[in-house]
């Protein structure tokens, strides 16, 4: 059995993985890491998120999912975060040790196929990272999905993160990413298969939470047990209820209200 409270201590930043005893004992020679959903990221642009909730009698696992741009590794992709007392966490092994953390990649634009689509003509800025206007679709995944070079359907999302060095007011590689999240966000949503790739395959799903209030990681005062998205979710894995899913704080997590990518 297991208690909110336990939940919530799984959560809690300063909780070191030496203390955690459901994460995998390491070597001397392997590295441990524990991420956390983080939608400032300087190093993606942040697109979609939502979060995953399981729970039986004696197990419990809660996956966070981002979708985005990862601007130093040139690739879209899905991070999956995973908490819980039953998690098969990723290992990943190379000659001088392991490397073992709690997240899950799954690549949905190579960097291949970033540039193949990538501009090549005009200025320096004009080719970093923005589209060719005569490309006509990406592969995300195995599918070649048609690609919008009205810059007006973007804006009226909100979406145009080049307005400088853009004369020629091409897209970018972040704004296709966003449109797609905000106009067809199952393309870039993980599939059921994908997300329990690392829980217990007969684990009951209780439900996925798509709008929440997130605050930030960064934030000094931040505590996950003290937070109402956190305390809701360990009362809905304890009770199996996922009518208690009723947060009076208003959701933020659409990527337009946190600042990505800026590094």
């Amino acid at each position: 059995m297991y208690t909110e409270s336990i939940i919530l201590s799984h959560f809690d930043p300063n909780l070191s993985i030496e203390e955690d005893e459901y994460y995998p004992v390491g070597n001397k020679n392997d590295t441990s890491y524990r991420f956390w959903l983080d939608l400032e990221h300087g190093y993606c642009e942040t697109a979609g998120n939502r979060i995953h909730l399981y729970a039986d009698e004696e197990r419990w696992a809660v996956v966070a999912e981002k979708s985005g741009y990862q601007n130093r590794g040139l690739r879209a992709e899905i991070e999956l975060y995973y908490f819980g007392n039953c998690i098969d966490y990723p290992i990943t092994s190379y000659p001088e040790g392991r490397y073992i953390s709690n997240i899950n990649y799954i690549i949905l634009i190579t960097g291949d196929e970033w540039d193949r689509i990538c501009n090549k003509e005009g200025e320096d800025m004009e080719q970093f990272e923005m589209i060719n206007p005569n490309a006509q679709y990406v592969k995300i995944r195995d599918v070649n999905v048609p690609i919008e070079q009205d810059t007006s359907k973007y804006r009226s999302l909100g979406i145009h993160s080049r307005k400088e060095d853009n004369p020629r007011d091409l897209i970018s590689f972040e704004d296709l990413i966003r449109y797609y999240s905000d106009t067809a966000p199952t393309l870039l949503a993980a599939t059921e298969t994908e997300i329990r790739q690392h829980i217990p395959g007969d684990l009951r799903k209780l439900m996925t939470i798509d709008h929440f209030h997130f605050s930030s990681v960064y934030a000094d005062d931040h505590n996950p047990s003290q937070e109402e998205l956190y305390q809701l979710i360990a009362k809905i894995l304890v009770t199996k209820d996922i009518t208690l899913w009723k947060p009076s704080l208003p959701a933020n997590n659409h990527w337009s209200n946190w600042e990505s990518g800026n590094l």
